[in-house]
């Protein structure tokens, strides 16, 4: 089964200016899924798409294939199956799943990638993504009133009914999917992650603060 890795990585972010190239730890953002990929031999290629020069070079030094974007395929609210059906055209090879790193959370455990790929393969499902379970209390709130969602008033947090919400932190989709524009499917297989790199997700100074941190805990344990 030929297997790609694909890191989106668009040139702009307005809350966090070229983000994806921003050193975190010594190197730049993205170059940290490129690195997690490329130490798994069941990934055949690294592929970045992006319209930005600067990240094209920094994925080519760091032994990643880029793909270039087109400007009307890299706007704010382009969805990101767009950007993986245009690599997988671009490629021209027959790729049955693409793995799916997103830039913006760079700290994966080590192992992560290679149990999730032994149980895509397993559960025979269209894609495998990652969650985590949540612990908080949510509500809403209306005409100036708090309504409990997940909980009733004076519930214990371990006694609420576990809700889970989507990490990011890797998508495996089989390549029919995505050209059918899916990553999620229906049938897709939730990965519960329970690791402190689940809340890492970079969109905002604080949020690479905080990564920054949490990779320098972890490097020093």
């Amino acid at each position: 089964m030929k297997t790609i890795a694909i890191i989106p990585a668009r040139g702009h972010s307005k809350r966090l200016p070229k983000k994806n190239i921003k050193l975190l730890g010594g190197i730049p953002l993205l170059v940290h899924s490129i690195n997690y990929a490329k130490q798994f031999d069941f990934i055949d290629a690294v592929y970045v798409s992006t319209d930005c020069e600067s990240t094209r070079a920094i994925a080519l030094a760091h032994g990643a294939e880029v793909i270039e974007r087109p400007k009307h395929l890299a706007g704010d609210f382009e969805p990101t199956v767009s950007a993986l059906k245009h690599v997988l055209g671009a490629i021209n090879t027959k790729v049955d799943a693409v793995v799916l790193l997103q830039a913006t959370n760079p700290l994966r455990p080590k192992e992560l990638l290679q149990d999730a790929f032994t149980i895509f393969n397993q559960v025979k499902a269209g894609s495998l993504f990652t969650v985590s379970q949540n612990h908080l209390k949510f509500g809403t709130i209306k005409n100036e009133q708090f309504k409990p969602y997940n909980y009733k008033p004076g519930q214990r947090s371990q006694d609420l009914e576990p809700l889970y919400y989507e990490n990011g932190l890797l998508y495996i989709t089989k390549a029919s999917c995505i050209l059918n524009d899916e990553i999620i499917t229906k049938d897709a297989y939730p990965l519960v992650i329970d690791h402190p790199f689940a809340k890492v997700d970079i969109d905002t100074q604080d949020d690479f603060d905080y990564a920054a941190f949490m990779l320098n805990h972890y490097n020093n344990e």
